[in-house]
């Protein structure tokens, strides 16, 4: 074989870092795109915002006290003073977004932004208020052991036991185990434990310090005021000897077990759903996750209007000192690529939201009759179909409704909640997924709750409306509502 050189022309898509940058962007997330943002206002100095979250915040100066002073550093305008800027001519070469030869919105983009934080005539303070620390489990039982008359020893062995305490409430480590971890010279016996859980026991709230579920609801039920004596001791008797039972509603069992009627059975059951299995739980410290919509769905007279929420349109603008500079051309090569790099930036911002909203038009234009009627009415939609009509590919469909949100009159949602298989119909058509699983869950609420209905019965109610679907297919959808199944739906 006789080695030999060649050349050959061909070609091929190349990713530019604009590109790369655009892609990038549109599928972060309204909270990864902000962080995205600040990262980059920290590299790129020819990069500023105008819509800064802490324009409004409280700055404290060395001393403690509140600086009155504007968050620029600049002094306020004397009274009677003109405020610099107002009314004088801008100076030469102020900004790219100012020139002739420049497109003004590749320089400052803050059309259809959030508006600027001003007083606007609103009496209330728009700072942000400071959130007091919330309480611990371990926190709020150490206060009673304080205020306990207790000896030295035994106070230490009650703080022992709430540190060995999860995030429930519950006692998971046997005593004995704590007990064996305990050094010997300590001297100390397994009744003066069993003592301290006694103790931590009778605190609030009521069932901490418990080893199981059925304690924990005894516990509940053995100080539960108003509740008559024989109510109470049949309770007892149901979670400490029959809790799987109840559970699983074998109330058939249960009656035979407890020698009772169903009128007595319905009392007790509603003295156990009184109880709280997860008493440690309000104290824990869960913070909720907010979720900002990214476009805002509004009934217009000519029918429903999509817009963009100007609270996640970040107003970006190249700073005005450096591009005179570049002008004049005092500034270094570095200086021209990252002005290069921040008119990438504003740009790409632009287009991401604007496919966004291209995006949700094209989705409230073909859901209309759920923005009408509901989540019954939801149609079949793929990616395709969205791709098509707007000339992009899939995955650009897929970026865009990855984690971007939809505030509607019926709630907030995932542009890909608007997306879903279809289930074909006795009539030849095709109906949505969501749908299919809106009207499980009205059948299943409307339901009479001493016959609850099956999954097969459900399939058959289905089928009589024209949707062919399986008794299987019923059961996965009414999992993914979170409905329990049959058995544990029937109540007395």
């Amino acid at each position: 074989m006789k080695q030999s050189l060649q050349l050959r022309t061909s070609q091929h898509l190349a990713l530019t870092p604009q590109l790369q940058q655009s892609i990038r962007l549109l599928q972060l997330s309204t909270l990864e795109l902000h962080q995205e943002i600040e990262q980059i206002l920290g590299d790129n100095p020819l990069l500023e915002r105008l819509d800064d979250p802490l324009d409004r915040s409280v700055r404290l100066l060395a001393d403690g006290a509140i600086n009155n002073a504007p968050a620029s550093g600049e002094a306020p305008p004397a009274p009677g003073q003109q405020a610099e800027g107002e009314g004088a001519p801008a100076q030469e070469g102020e900004g790219f977004e100012g020139g002739a030869d420049n497109d003004r919105s590749d320089a400052d983009w803050s059309e259809g932004g959030a508006p600027s934080s001003g007083s606007g005539g609103e009496d209330e303070d728009g700072r942000p208020q400071l959130e007091a620390c919330a309480i611990t489990l371990r926190e709020h039982l150490m206060e009673q052991v304080r205020e306990a008359t207790l000896s030295a020893r035994d106070r230490a062995l009650a703080e022992l036991v709430i540190d060995a305490l999860d995030d429930n409430g519950y006692l998971e480590e046997p005593l004995d185990e704590i007990h064996a971890r305990l050094p010997e010279e300590l001297d100390i016996e397994i009744d003066e434990l069993r003592c301290a859980l006694a103790l931590v026991q009778s605190m609030d709230p009521v069932g901490v310090g418990a080893r199981s579920a059925a304690e924990c609801l005894a516990l509940q039920i053995r100080r539960m005021p108003g509740v008559p004596m024989v109510t109470r001791r049949m309770a007892l008797k149901i979670v400490e000897g029959y809790l799987s039972w109840f559970a699983q509603r074998e109330y058939s069992k249960l009656k035979k077990a407890l020698d009772c009627d169903d009128e007595d059975l319905r009392e007790v059951q509603a003295v156990v759903r009184q109880c709280n299995p997860h008493p440690g739980a309000a104290f824990a410290s869960n913070v909720s996750d907010y979720v900002v919509p990214d476009v805002i769905v509004r009934r217009s007279k000519s029918g429903w209007a999509v817009t963009l929420n100007p609270d996640v349109m970040p107003r970006l603008r190249v700073n005005s000192l450096y591009a005179s500079l570049l002008k004049r051309g005092k500034s270094e090569a570095q200086m021209g690529a990252q002005m290069q790099e921040a008119k990438w930036l504003i740009k790409n911002m632009r287009q991401r939201f604007d496919t966004i909203l291209r995006v949700a038009e094209a989705i409230v234009e073909r859901q209309r009759n759920f923005f009408s009627h509901g989540a019954v009415a939801m149609r079949p939609l793929v990616l395709r179909e969205i791709a098509d009509t707007l000339g992009l590919h899939e995955s650009t469909i897929s970026r865009v409704t990855t984690q971007k949100y939809m505030l509607t009159p019926h709630g907030m949602f995932e542009l890909k909640y608007f997306f879903g298989s279809h289930v074909a119909t006795e009539a030849g058509g095709e109906a949505s997924s969501t749908a299919i699983r809106a009207l499980i869950a009205q059948l299943t609420g409307a339901e009479d709750p001493r016959n609850p209905l099956s999954d097969s019965k459900i399939a058959e109610m289905l089928g009589e409306q024209g949707m062919v679907i399986a008794r299987r297919t019923v059961a996965k959808y009414r999992e993914a509502l979170k409905i329990p199944p049959v058995s544990l739906r029937k109540s007395l």
